[in-house]
């Protein structure tokens, strides 16, 4: 390539590079002037068209214009409102600054009035008054702070109006999705919280259920008829012996309805005193739970406990027939005994278990199923519905079960709380991009 030409082909590229860059400038003015906030825009915002969380809207939301002190800007004619939430090292609160014909007014020569109305049509009204060189709220602003508000201020004769959407942990879906989704909610109200201890413990065969079947008369085994895993009427046949002493045979009868569990007989073999047949009725088994600590001294008989069978998981209700007068010397655990209802016919002794044994029980105004329970930035929430809207509660919380909590602040009696596929509609909210605007 000889020197002419590469002089061509970098004078092509630098004026490619030219062409460009006027291209791009233009895109960027285009985009500054669709950010621009003029007098037509003033008009807009005060109609109330900006939405946080709230749906699915494809395009995204235009930030609000700031003031100085980092609150919202809203401007109508001469007069302008900086609006602010407060919060740091205290609870929050409104702050306003205002100017007219770009000059500062004095806060007590202004009035300005914050309404916020929630889901469901709960207005809260704010009113600023001076404090310390700008206008201060009368209270609290509560979370969520998610609303529709409406600022009016006015300084001498002038006044303007500015409603807006400013919301937060909140998205909307429809029935069918809803229903598609299997979210599901529920009313809160009161209900019982059960104090509970948790224990491990096995599968036992109680003594009344177990019959120990040995020969009565020295001999020698002739004859077996039942085997471990055999199931035997009462009075029915298990072995044949011949007596020792009178040389005439007798038969071994098990004493008892059940499952032959064990079998130490062999045809030939000499009897002792060693049991020859283990029976047990596995109708009615029975667990042991070793209690620890001074818990384990709130455990009375009739307490009633869920038992967990280890194996698979498979639940059942019981009830706690007795606590064993003697404590173990090593361990200092005490013994807890209760009944096992056999009820799919799987439970067999020697199996694991653990036991939520409910040692109180209180009632309280309102709870909430644990499924209904999100994280959501520091809090824990319930999300509500009304109609085809959902939005966060942060809660305080108080005892719980293990299925239930209970509510101390958040929630009201009669309020409508999703309790199933809860992560669902966080995740709505979170994708639908909820906003904290301060």
């Amino acid at each position: 390539m000889n020197r002419h030409t590469l002089l061509f082909t970098a004078l092509s590229l630098l004026l490619a590079a030219g062409l460009a860059g006027c291209g791009g400038q233009n895109a960027g003015d285009d985009h500054g002037d669709g950010h621009a906030h003029d007098e037509a825009e003033a008009s807009h915002d005060a109609e109330g068209e900006e939405s946080h969380g709230h749906g699915h809207d494809d395009h995204a939301e235009e930030e609000p214009e700031k003031g100085p002190n980092g609150g919202r800007l809203h401007v109508q004619g001469d007069l302008s409102v900086e609006l602010k939430i407060e919060e740091s090292g205290q609870p929050p609160r409104y702050a306003a600054w205002v100017t007219r014909d770009g000059e500062p007014v004095d806060p007590s020569e202004a009035t300005v009035e914050v309404k916020l109305e929630r889901l469901g049509g709960q207005v809260d009204t704010h009113r600023l008054t001076s404090v310390d060189g700008r206008l201060q709220g009368d209270g609290v602003v509560g979370e969520p702070h998610s609303f529709v508000v409406t600022v009016n201020a006015s300084v001498g004769n002038e006044s303007a109006t500015w409603t807006y959407d400013s919301f937060e942990g909140r998205t909307t879906m429809s029935a069918k999705a809803a229903e598609d989704a299997g979210v599901r909610v529920a009313a809160v109200g009161p209900g019982v919280i059960a104090q509970t201890l948790t224990a491990p413990g096995r599968v036992i065969v109680p003594p009344q259920a177990l019959a120990e079947v040995g020969a009565p008369f020295p001999g020698v085994i002739r004859r077996v008829t039942a085997n471990p895993g055999d199931s035997v009427a009462a009075g029915a046949t298990l072995a044949t012996i011949e007596s020792g002493a009178s040389l005439s045979s007798y038969t071994l009868r098990s004493p008892i309805a059940g499952t032959v569990m064990s079998r130490s007989a062999e045809v030939g073999q000499r009897t002792g005193e060693t049991p020859l047949f283990s029976i047990a009725n596995l109708d009615g088994l029975a667990v042991e739970l070793p209690l620890f600590g001074a818990d384990a001294l709130q455990v009375t008989p009739d307490a009633n406990l869920r038992l967990r069978r280890l194996i698979d998981g498979h639940e059942v209700d019981a009830r706690i027939e007795r606590v064993l007068p003697s404590a173990d010397a090593l361990s200092q655990s005490l013994t807890a005994r209760a009944s096992v209802p056999n009820d799919d016919g799987r439970w067999r002794p020697g199996m694991a278990v653990e036991a939520r044994i409910v040692i109180d029980e209180s009632t309280v105004p309102i709870r909430v199923p644990t499924s209904a329970l999100q994280r959501f930035r520091d809090w824990q929430v319930a999300f509500i519905r009304i109609g085809e809207a959902y939005e966060i509660r942060p809660l305080e919380l108080g005892r719980s079960d293990g299925a239930w909590v209970e509510v101390r602040e958040g929630l009201n009696a009669g309020d409508e709380v999703v309790v199933e596929q809860s992560f669902l509609v966080k995740a709505d909210i979170e994708k639908s991009g909820a906003s904290h605007d301060h």
